[in-house]
């Protein structure tokens, strides 16, 4: 049978990290799957000076790891990461003077740093060698999606320069930036979260654990790792990154709201580097230092979108920034893709039992769009708040407890399709949903009132036991009746969290915007107690 002729099973437009891994899950689950994946760029790709989304977190990681079963080469060729760090150091030359908010020993879910070069070359090699039809150096020249049960197809020059003519019963949107399917159905969404970024890699490490004078700031972390951290370097409005890359470089990006800091202030290198040393002026003398390094420089105006339509009975789907991104700043990127894609083989397996799909894409699309909503509350009309480590030490507290108590339950139980679960706790997690974003509103109203006042302590999350069992219970494996337990427990633990944070803000003894009463003090919820004893910022 000539190519031109041939329908393959599903053909996916990009073979970057979200089309790589979606074929890998696709033969990991129908081994007699026939994908094919076109790829733009040429293999093997550069490392270090490639794409970002390089931070992952314990979605994505738990995506890679076990679904994709890559454990052994993210332990072997990749950076373990020390969780996700925070300075409120605006304006600072010594980080040994800012707040800082993380943990003084990693808790045991893993997460990873990635070079992205090296990841999705290798991502590549192991799509051929499970069977998958990778094409690198492939360039979409024209697609005609198929209505009504008719195959989809897709024309393309390879490597050389050649046409060829391909037909798919699922054409699987991977193409990112280039978004084929969104911009040709008109899905784009303006999510109302206006922020830009820039970002560049060094070939060289940055010591950030060395910054510092004397022992004492390098001991309040065990190992003194620090710079395994994706950190955070925080400001009114902004935020930089510092992430560490197993290439030997470094990552850093600068992201800002786009009213607060104007992308014109840090568009180039030369800018950026000048924006960074009135901003983070430590970081700014540390690249100064490396600057013959340089690898690269890149920025994106307008980052964050939504899509109005992920997935179609009519047989296409979308994933990774191809559909929607939101923001980075918690590095949900890999998140997104795990759950889209997921969604996407549940879809193709209903499709190869011959089940109708309308209703499972309704499904589906409810509640892909439910997350992301979930998630934008947390970044939307907040870069004001990034400045001030009275109210964002809580905020990250509060953002990441609602993370990993409900949507990695749902992630890691495997849960994502469980229609009679959702019977069950619809609304319940709607009103969780709704309590976030009373929670959100109560941040914008505490910064506003509150002072910004910095104190040079490191906040130890470590230390919040309730947090600390969050984290070590996400990967436990529960049954059926278990998993409606732990969820119904972590609900209402969020809502003694938000009365907490209500007391915190000086709220106590009144309602808040519907949120719960904590009467007295908050009850050790926030016990950030600073290591070296010093006045909590909390």
């Amino acid at each position: 049978m000539s190519e031109a002729s041939a329908t393959h099973d599903a053909v996916i437009l990009g073979g970057g990290l979200a089309g790589l891994c979606l074929a890998l899950q696709l033969r990991g689950e129908f081994p007699d799957l026939d994908v094919v994946v076109l790829e733009r760029q040429r293999h093997p790709l550069p490392p270090a000076a490639h794409k970002v989304g390089e931070s992952t977190v314990d979605i994505g990681a738990h995506y890679f790891r076990d679904t994709l079963g890559l454990r052994d080469y993210l332990k072997r060729e990749q950076i373990f990461k020390f969780g996700l760090r925070y300075f409120f150091s605006d304006g600072c030359a010594d980080l040994g003077q800012a707040t800082e908010l993380g943990l003084s020993e990693a808790f045991p879910a893993p997460s990873y740093q990635l070079d992205r070069g090296l990841f999705e070359t290798f991502l590549g090699e192991e799509a051929l060698r499970r069977g998958v039809d990778f094409r690198p150096g492939s360039v979409v020249r024209q697609f005609e999606v198929g209505v009504d049960g008719a195959p989809h197809s897709v024309r393309y020059a390879d490597a050389d320069a050649r046409e060829h003519h391909l037909q798919a019963r699922w054409l699987l949107d991977a193409s990112g930036r280039a978004a084929l399917l969104r911009r040709r159905f008109e899905l784009t969404r303006d999510d109302g979260h206006h922020v830009n970024a820039a970002w560049f890699r060094l070939g060289a490490r940055l010591a950030i654990d060395d910054w510092c004078e004397g022992t004492a700031w390098r001991a309040r972390c065990r190992p003194p790792e620090r710079w395994r951290s994706t950190n955070h370097l925080c400001g009114p409005g902004y935020w930089v990154w510092l992430i560490p890359l197993a290439s030997g470089a470094h990552s850093v990006g600068i992201v800002a709201d786009a009213a607060m800091h104007p992308l014109e202030e840090y568009r180039d290198f030369d800018r950026a580097l000048a924006w960074l040393a009135r901003q983070q002026p430590q970081v700014a003398q540390e690249v100064e230092r490396h600057r013959d390094t340089l690898l690269d420089f890149r920025f994106l105006r307008g980052y964050s979108h939504g899509c109005r339509q992920m997935f179609s009975a009519d047989r296409w789907a979308l994933t990774g920034e191809a559909g929607a991104f939101l923001d980075p700043f918690y590095s949900p990127g890999s998140d997104f893709i795990a759950l889209a894609n997921t969604y996407i083989c549940e879809l193709i397996r209903a499709d190869r039992a011959s089940q109708p799909l309308a209703a499972r894409v309704r499904l589906s699309e409810r509640l892909y769009q439910s997350f992301y909503d979930s998630m934008l509350a947390i970044f939307r009309g907040q870069y004001p708040l990034f400045g001030n480590p009275q109210v964002m030490a809580s905020k990250i507290v509060w953002d990441q407890a609602f993370y990993w108590g409900v949507l990695c339950q749902l992630v890691f139980q495997r849960r994502l399709v469980d229609t009679a679960l959702f019977a069950e706790l619809g609304p319940a997690l709607a009103e969780a949903q709704r309590l976030n974003e009373r929670v959100q509103a109560l941040f914008r109203d505490w910064h506003a009132a509150a002072t910004s006042e910095r104190p040079s302590v490191m906040l130890d999350q470590r230390r919040l036991d309730w947090f600390r069992a969050l984290n070590e219970g996400m990967h436990d494996s529960l049954d059926d009746a278990g998993v409606r337990v732990r969820l119904k427990a972590n609900l209402a633990l969020l809502h003694e969290v938000a009365g907490a944070i209500a007391a915190l803000a000086g709220r106590d003894g009144a309602p808040v915007d519907g949120l719960p009463v904590c009467s007295g003090p908050a009850p050790g919820l926030f016990d950030l107690a600073p290591v070296e004893g010093a006045v909590s910022a909390a």
